[in-house]
C-alpha cells in the first residue's frame, strides 16, 4: 500500500478544518453615511475618488497623481516625479524619483 495518497489525504483534510472558521466569518461591514445610505466611490475617465464621511479620503487622477489625508491627521500626494507625506506638527518625507 503506498502512503503517499494518504498523506495528500490527510494535509487536504487539515487545510479544509484549518480554512473552515475563516470561510465561515462574516464579511466585513459597508461603509455608510450618518442617515445610513451606503458611501459611494466613484471612478471614470477622470479618476477615482472614495471618502468616509467625516473621514479619510483619497482621489486619483488619470494622470498618475493621487492623494489620500485623514481629517486632522497625515496626509500623502504623489504622482509621476515623487511624493511627499506629512504628519501634522510633526516631519514632512519627500521623494523625488530619478527622471
Amino acid at each position: 500500500m503506498k502512503m503517499t495518497p494518504l498523506l495528500f489525504a490527510g494535509a487536504a483534510a487539515a487545510g479544509a478544518i484549518a480554512l473552515a472558521p475563516a470561510a465561515m466569518a462574516e464579511p466585513a461591514p459597508g461603509c455608510y453615511n450618518p442617515d445610513g445610505t451606503p458611501c459611494t466611490p466613484s471612478a471614470g475617465p477622470q479618476g477615482a475618488g472614495a471618502e468616509v464621511p467625516g473621514g479619510p479620503g483619497a482621489q486619483a487622477s488619470p494622470d498618475g497623481h493621487v492623494s489620500a489625508q485623514v481629517p486632522g491627521g497625515p496626509w500623502a500626494e504623489a504622482g509621476p516625479g515623487g511624493g511627499i507625506a506629512c504628519v501634522p506638527g510633526g516631519p514632512c518625507r519627500t521623494i523625488q524619483l530619478p527622471g
